[in-house]
């Protein structure tokens, strides 16, 4: 899971790295780019998909949006595992993140809760 919830082997980036046929690779491409257009209002064309190893990998093999992720940012400073676990949770960053992706709202107070409750 990556520091703001979203789990990163079902992200279409992610999936669209691993595959090792280049013809499909280039088909999961075009819809990731079509995806960001339409939910998130980014112009964004298939050959600006890069590989993604997940915002928890090295820097040489990151979405670039991932990379200069400010969420991303914070966690890698404070040293977190991810933003569950920390004293500012939930911060701006991540309401506004939520409102786009709730399911990783969920995920993380899953985890919130399951610390409390250890």
């Amino acid at each position: 899971m990556g520091y703001c919830g979203l789990v990163c082997e079902t992200c279409p980036i992610y999936l669209a790295t691993r595959k090792e046929n280049r013809s499909e690779q280039a088909m999961l491409r075009v819809e990731i780019a079509r995806l960001c257009r339409e939910q998130y209002g980014l112009a964004y064309q298939a050959e600006d998909i890069t590989d993604c190893d997940g915002c928890l990998g090295e820097e040489s093999q990151l979405f670039p949006p991932s990379r200069n992720c400010a969420i991303r940012s914070c966690a890698k400073e404070k040293g977190l595992e991810n933003c569950a676990y920390c004293s500012d949770y939930t911060c701006e960053q991540l309401e506004t993140f939520f409102t786009t992706e709730p399911t990783a709202r969920e995920r993380l107070e899953k985890l919130r809760r399951a610390r409390k409750s250890s």
